[in-house]
């Protein structure tokens, strides 16, 4: 019921029942290549437990059902691949592994399809955010702390930011799948002792044949990757949610200065017919606050006994496969809010001037301090402040009576026009689109 909004994009293919018995029998058949290259087995017998391990040979809640016997469905996936591979051959199939290396090694593969299509969302909502960055390096807005208007900034600058948060996770993500997909195998005990002398042979030619990393060691126990994987995903998941969450906020009827526009019918409501809601973000926001639960449940995994973890392993998996998920469908809610996303300058500078030139009033500190000190243009600019909103009159009229003749009217209007006072926020929307549009070149 909830796989629309939870299971959005190419993710799910990547991450359910299917995608993990895929990974499975591709650990299977890998094993059985391996061996074979190694001289364990023969190669026609590898090349008949491979023809085995096709998808269609099995069925996923079956092997589920299945697993309640020995705790994992390996066990029950590899008698049934025995039965199917049959005569000679059938008596090497899984040969020199043990149940958790089929299954972490399938993880690995799984998180190797998975975050392909993660990255590939996060880079095309970069190359959106570049756009935004660059076509609004000067669109004035307010900047925000606290929720309050502070100075002003450009929704360029503000885009950039954005920008460069999903630079950042894409990079971490890129480097987990590019040096810490690892392939496992150790055997019963993470000491390949059935596998004789061919043992790292076998472990390297694995790990070849799947396109994973080799392990120095096996690695049953030590889940450092499992974590740097999670931490990834939960750092994506945070630029995502800040860039949508904030999409969100703008879009607010009170603020306006963004909308999403989607096809007929998206962002409606069950009762109110005026409804435009971000409804591509929430979801994006939505999907992204479910990672730091999931992410802590890996991290906590990472504690486990001796040479095999009673119940820590376990409970990696699922969270392992929605974390995959839930962060490819947040990149590819927010690839799809951005793509819908217009900008509305207008009403951005209308926001600006709704507290008559409050939020400039830094500005005219800096200007009165060379005259009377820091601490006193201060006090003078809050005692202006002050009256400006109990008065509720502009702040220029106030601190034109204020400075009695000190500045002119016109060189107030002007230190309070805030496209005056944009600092680099323009440049440095330069800076980030550039240094995007370098990332992606240097990727191709």
């Amino acid at each position: 019921m909830f796989d629309g909004v939870f299971g959005h994009g190419a993710i799910t293919a990547e991450t359910g029942d299917a995608a993990w018995l895929r990974a499975l029998l591709d650990a299977e058949a890998a094993l059985a290549r391996a061996c074979a290259r190694a001289g364990v087995i023969d190669p026609a017998h590898a090349e008949a437990i491979g023809r085995a391990c096709s998808p269609d040979n099995f069925d996923p809640a079956a092997l589920g059902r299945a697993a309640t016997a020995g705790g994992n469905p390996v066990i029950p996936l590899v008698e049934e691949l025995t039965r199917l591979v049959g005569g000679d051959a059938a008596r090497h199939v899984h040969q020199g592994a043990t149940s958790q290396d089929i299954l972490d090694t399938a993880l690995m593969l799984l998180a190797r399809r998975a975050l392909a299509v993660v990255l590939a969302d996060l880079r095309d909502a970069g190359d959106r955010l570049a756009e935004l960055a660059s076509a609004h390096r000067a669109t004035a807005m307010a900047g925000r702390t606290l929720l309050q208007q502070a100075l002003p900034t450009t929704f360029g600058a503000v885009a950039a930011n954005w920008l460069g948060g999903l630079d950042s996770a894409a990079a971490r993500l890129d480097d987990v799948a590019a040096h810490r997909l690892a392939a496992q195998l150790g055997g019963a005990a993470g000491t390949l002792a059935s596998l004789g002398e061919r043992g790292p042979e076998v472990v390297a030619a694995f790990a070849a044949e799947l396109g994973l990393a080799e392990p120095a060691l096996p690695w049953h126990t030590e889940r450092g990757r499992i974590a740097e994987l999670a931490g990834a995903l939960a750092q994506a998941c945070g630029a995502v949610g800040k860039t949508a969450g904030d999409i969100v906020l703008l879009a607010q009827t009170e603020v306006g200065e963004v909308v999403e526009e989607g096809p007929p019918g998206s962002g409606g409501s069950s009762t109110l017919p005026h409804k435009r809601n971000p409804v591509a973000a929430v979801s994006a926001l939505a999907c992204a606050r479910q990672a730091p639960g999931l992410a802590a449940t890996l991290f906590a995994a990472q504690v486990q006994e001796h040479q095999r973890a009673a119940g820590a392993w376990h409970a990696e998996w699922p969270a392992a496969a929605d974390l995959l998920g839930v962060t490819g469908s947040a990149a590819a809610w927010l690839r799809t809010s951005l793509g819908r996303l217009r900008v509305v300058p207008e009403r951005m500078r209308r926001n600006l001037e709704a507290t008559g030139g409050l939020l400039l009033a830094e500005r005219v500190t800096a200007d009165l301090t060379a005259e009377l000190g820091r601490m006193d243009a201060h006090a003078l600019v809050q005692r202006a402040c002050a009256r400006s909103v109990a008065e509720r009159r502009s702040l220029a009229d106030v601190v034109t009576e204020e400075l009695a003749g000190r500045r002119t009217r016109a060189r107030i209007d002007a230190l309070l026009d805030p496209e005056d006072y944009l600092g680099e926020a323009p440049r440095l929307a330069d800076r980030a689109a550039a240094a995007h549009r370098a990332l992606r070149r240097g990727a191709r």
